[in-house]
């Protein structure tokens, strides 16, 4: 799927599976439950097993891409903090990773633990993801309205 001449898209889905490899890599390795994770994320988006195993082995070439738009942004932290979940354990490293992805995803230092609690505990009660996505999303745009940015 992706080829030399990769589209903006591709490059952000790459971004992201990195992202998520090293959030699994925070406490020391990517368990098998995480890889299964990040593949999922992949073939989600339109990515063959092989290749997301393969965007994981090399992590250290691909560029960080933003998302463009709050849509994207909340789907990648949302994932991001669903697989720091998916074990059952929140390890401190896991968490201070999150809490950086969300600062460098745009959203502002003073709003990142409350946005990174309220999708902990709207994944732990089994909420859809719509639903997480809904209940955050005025606190999303007061974000926007009020920022001039990330957690600088």
């Amino acid at each position: 799927m992706f080829g030399f001449f990769e589209n903006e898209q591709a490059k952000k889905i790459k971004s992201h599976i990195v992202n998520l490899a090293a959030l699994a890599k925070a406490d020391g390795h990517i368990d098998e439950r995480e890889m299964n994770f990040i593949v999922a994320i992949g073939k989600k988006n339109g990515m063959r097993p092989a290749d997301v195993r393969s965007v994981v082995a090399n992590s250290g070439s691909v560029n960080m891409l933003l998302p463009d738009n709050d849509s994207e942004r909340f789907d990648q932290i949302f994932d991001l903090v669903d697989m720091m979940l998916a074990d059952g354990v929140v390890d401190d490293h896991e968490m201070e990773f999150c809490v950086d992805m969300a600062c460098k995803l745009g959203f502002r230092k003073a709003i990142v633990g409350v946005l990174v609690r309220k999708i902990s505990l709207g994944v732990k009660d089994g909420l859809p993801r719509e639903q997480i996505k809904e209940e955050t999303q005025a606190f999303l745009n007061y974000n926007e309205q009020n920022s001039g940015g990330g957690c600088e």
